[in-house]
């Protein structure tokens, strides 16, 4: 039996997430301590004590996540489990960098300063009411790219998330993907809604954003992970650390390729998976893309107990 460990990304985040991983296992509550000195603040109070519009800012959002999961990885691991033990990593969009922690391809500070960078690089690169995504569900993706060309005309509208075979999430200019909207309703759509997002993600729009990541990336050390990353914009495994590199800026404009990575593993032989960190959101995705994978929320004590039972 074949093991993936997978990172969430964002909109997983709730006020609280982490804490009684952290109570529980004093090597999860030094993760969070490592974020916090990483990057020169009290990131544990927001996320334990906080309010939610604050935590959900994308530059907060991006490391409290990431130091969630890890927090979830190191409680695994003293519990016996081993990340060498897994046939891949694999994240959604910002659990990439949790992904490639979790592989020892990049520290937790690093990666915790990259995630901060980026939340703010992605949050500055459009104004906010100006950019917008969509999820349309019941449309496969080749119908979504379809919806998104004929929504775009001279602006912005991109399939950018890849979800699962029913949700297809696009971005771009607001109006461009307001249009999408109305349009996906006539294509078979079951429904198609705005996101709660402060930014488009993952199209074309993040340019200068991509630009302020590869400066930053340029001067990080990435190791070879322990296990192969499933790369997001490749839905194919990596190890070598200057394509990582390379991807993590692809990323930022990039599609997130989330089905066809989770059928990349399956082809692989991987059989069960490990959400490791908040939410159920991945879960959820891998049930509707393969239900031969047994998919298990690891975000609690309760749930590192019965994910290694």
């Amino acid at each position: 039996m074949s093991k993936a460990l997978i990172f969430p990304g964002q909109g997983a985040q709730t006020i609280g997430m982490g804490q009684a991983l952290a109570e529980a296992y004093p090597v999860a509550r030094a993760v969070f301590d490592e974020v916090d000195e990483a990057l020169g603040e009290k990131l544990s109070e927001l996320i334990w004590d906080g309010e939610a519009d604050v935590l959900t800012l994308t530059q907060n959002a991006q490391p409290a996540l990431m130091a969630t999961s890890i927090a979830a990885l190191r409680a695994l691991e003293a519990e016996g489990f081993k990340v060498s033990d897994a046939a891949f990593v694999a994240g959604h969009s910002l659990g990439e960098y949790s992904a490639l922690a979790a592989a020892g391809s990049l520290s937790v500070a690093d990666a915790a300063r990259l995630l901060r960078t980026r939340g703010r690089a992605m949050q500055e690169a459009v104004p906010v009411g100006l950019g917008a995504m969509a999820a349309l569900l019941g449309l496969d993706l080749a119908t979504a790219r379809e919806v998104a060309a004929e929504a775009a005309g001279d602006q912005v509208c991109e399939a950018a998330n890849d979800n699962d075979p029913a949700q297809v999430v696009v971005s771009g200019h607001k109006a461009a993907v307001e249009r999408a909207v109305e349009i996906a309703k006539t294509r078979g759509a079951k429904r198609a809604v705005l996101l709660p997002v402060s930014a488009p993600f993952h199209c074309a729009l993040m340019a200068p954003a991509a630009d302020v990541m590869a400066a930053a990336l340029a001067e990080v050390e990435i190791n070879a992970p322990v296990v192969p990353l499933v790369a997001n914009v490749l839905a194919a495994p990596v190890t070598d650390p200057e394509q990582i590199r390379d991807l993590l800026v692809q990323q930022v404009t990039g599609a997130v390729r989330w089905r066809e990575s989770v059928e990349a593993m399956a082809a692989a032989g991987v059989t069960e998976m490990y959400e490791v960190g908040a939410g159920k959101a991945l879960s959820g995705m891998v049930r509707r893309i393969n239900r031969d994978i047994a998919c298990k929320p690891v975000g609690t004590p309760d749930d590192v107990k019965a994910a290694l039972a």
